[in-house]
């Protein structure tokens, strides 16, 4: 049996054109690795945007949601990540899909191997400013704000929002070239961690670019790209972890 790690999928997102089409193709894969799955991690901004009303959720992604409460309903376990884009989900996908909400990092032994895991916004002494941003988006009384506004117009309002992120209409993302060891604050940030605790494997998604590298003597750092251009997923066996690409 096999675990499955994926991320960066922004379902929904007003940038691009083509999100129903992604949906499908990643319901496919969902659908192919279920035969020898026992558990998918999903790291974070699997939507471009969500938030739970109290008797309402955004339209849309009904294929994936179908998928995601097969799966669970099969009895492989699904774990979804919040990142900085849908970190409003609340208790909807796992009261109806029964999927584990992890809003941390988390450290799990997998396979005899340390992983260190997460979506990837917000860690170490980096990016203060999103970390303030987050600690208000993270406030109960403006969550209940705007829960008071209407579905139409927080929707409207999240998607006006998202039009300003790093997402372009061509799929790409600012700086989405890997810059070098020395200039990527998560592999900086998994360094430091290092030098304290021992890991096998650091894991993440954000960043939308693919990167396998080796930090330290045996330790890696794995960033697992997207599913927007380069469609890249890594998958755990009993002995090797590989990223790969669907085709």
């Amino acid at each position: 049996m096999k675990i499955y790690f994926a991320s960066d999928l922004h379902l929904g997102a007003p940038a691009l054109s083509n999100n129903r089409e992604r949906e499908i193709l990643f319901v496919k894969w969902l659908d192919e690795i279920k035969e020898d799955a026992d558990r998918i991690y999903l790291l974070g901004d699997i939507f471009d945007f969500w938030f739970e009303y109290k008797k309402a959720v955004p339209r849309g992604h009904t294929r994936f949601l179908g998928k995601l409460s097969e799966l669970t309903d099969k009895g492989i376990e699904i774990h979804l990540f919040t990142g900085n884009h849908d970190f409003w989900i609340f208790d909807y996908l796992s009261s109806e899909c029964g999927i584990t909400i992890h809003r941390d990092t988390e450290t799990l032994i997998l396979n005899n191997k340390k992983f260190f895991l997460g979506h990837g916004d917000g860690l170490g002494n980096y990016d203060k400013g999103y970390k303030i941003l987050r600690k208000i988006f993270n406030n109960k009384f403006l969550q209940t704000c705007f829960s008071w506004l209407h579905p139409d117009i927080g929707i409207w309002f999240a998607h006006k929002w998202s039009a300003h992120s790093r997402l372009k209409d061509t799929g790409e993302v600012e700086a989405e070239a890997f810059r070098g060891e020395e200039n990527e604050w998560l592999v900086k940030f998994s360094k430091e961690i290092l030098i304290k605790e021992y890991y096998d494997f650091f894991i993440f998604g954000h960043r939308h670019f693919p990167v396998d590298i080796k930090i330290g003597d045996k330790t890696r750092y794995i960033n697992l790209g997207d599913w927007i251009t380069h469609f890249t997923y890594g998958v755990l066996d009993e002995n090797t972890f590989e990223l790969k690409t669907y085709k």
